[in-house]
């Protein structure tokens, strides 16, 4: 099974605004192999941007978002990885009618991602979302046996991470009053809205943990509501500091018809990680289930994030209506990220003595 393959015609220039981590790991990693065609990048630190253009070979840097609009032609797509609280005032320095790939999460919270959709249709934007698990190579060859009814009907997702997250290495969130859900667990919230679509409504415990009291919530369950004959569950905790042998981070996906386990390597004995699998199974009649293992090329890190930019290509060269990443569509993954926090504060129904 191959990684995501770009369908779009990569014509369209990208300029990157942001040069830290993620687009120096991730983005400009996958579109170093998928041939996209990276003409400039800016940040805020001049220095961090003249590092990264060296070690990629972008053609161009630029000192502001101004000069680099000033540069970029019609057909540019701007690649945008700031904060989510500076969203709003960046989209704002972008030009009418600007094509916009956004570093997730669609703003700090609901509210936000509300204003963030208003603005990009009131500047008539072409804007999508980098929720990229969606594309990461073991849910592509998921999302192919869903296709194509070998699984049947889907009646259980169940997420699952027991993992040491470091999240000391992220220092915007050491004060962040929103941590796990918003900018961990809303990949899975993510992924299963795009597998079963928009929930009834969410339930949700997150939690700090003694060890990183200076955070806020570091683990979560989380539990999606599809009704009576549907089970989509969410279960992270990263805080497991004993070592690698019983850390674990998997996705189950099971229908009538068969099932799916990823085990997917990324987050453990993090940043380094571990290798991911893929098994599946599928039932036939008279004969004895047997799970079997798919050999899946790339993984989550970098190879998903060619599917959130082909959108976004795709879209602009009018190949598809709208990307599968638009704001439209990920606005509702931020209303059930915000639903799962809300659910959390509230609690839950205290017994009856």
């Amino acid at each position: 099974m191959l990684h995501y393959i770009p369908q779009s015609s990569k014509i369209n220039p990208v300029y990157i605004i942001g040069a830290g981590g993620i687009i120096n790991a991730a983005h400009l990693p996958a579109y170093k192999i998928a041939g996209f065609n990276v003409q400039g990048i800016y940040d805020i630190d001049n220095a961090k941007a003249i590092a990264t253009a060296a070690n990629f070979n972008v053609p161009h840097v630029f000192t502001s978002v101004a000069d680099m609009v000033a540069h970029a032609p019609a057909n540019a797509i701007f690649d945008v990885a700031v904060p989510g609280s500076q969203t709003i005032a960046l989209l704002n320095e972008l030009p009418q009618g600007a094509t916009v790939l956004l570093q997730k999460p669609m703003g700090e919270n609901y509210s936000e991602a509300k204003k963030i959709l208003q603005l990009t249709q009131q500047k008539k934007m072409l804007a999508g979302i980098n929720f990229q698990l969606r594309y990461a190579p073991y849910i592509l060859a998921a999302k192919e046996l869903i296709n194509k009814n070998l699984l049947g009907e889907l009646n259980d997702i169940e997420v699952n991470v027991n993992v040491y997250t470091p999240w000391h290495i992220w220092d915007f969130l050491q004060a962040a009053p929103r941590v796990e859900i918003l900018y961990h667990s809303i990949h899975y919230i993510d992924l299963v809205r795009n597998l079963l679509g928009n929930p009834n409504s969410m339930y949700a415990k997150t939690t700090k943990h003694p060890s990183m009291p200076q955070l806020a919530s570091v683990r979560s369950n989380i539990i999606m509501d599809y009704g009576d004959m549907i089970r989509a569950n969410i279960l992270t905790n990263h805080c497991h500091n004993y070592g690698t042998p019983k850390q674990q981070s998997y996705i189950k996906i099971e229908g009538s018809k068969g099932a799916v386990i990823i085990n997917f390597g990324a987050l453990i004995n993090y940043p380094r990680g571990e290798a991911d699998s893929f098994e599946y199974i599928l039932l036939e009649e008279g004969a004895v289930p047997q799970w079997q293992q798919m050999q899946i090329e790339g993984s989550w890190f970098p190879h998903a994030f060619i599917g959130s930019m082909d959108q976004m290509m795709l879209a602009a060269e009018g190949k598809i209506v709208t990307p599968d990443n638009s704001v439209e569509d990920c606005v509702h993954t931020m209303a059930c990220m915000e639903a799962a926090y809300e659910s959390s504060e509230r609690g839950g129904v205290v017994p009856p003595l």
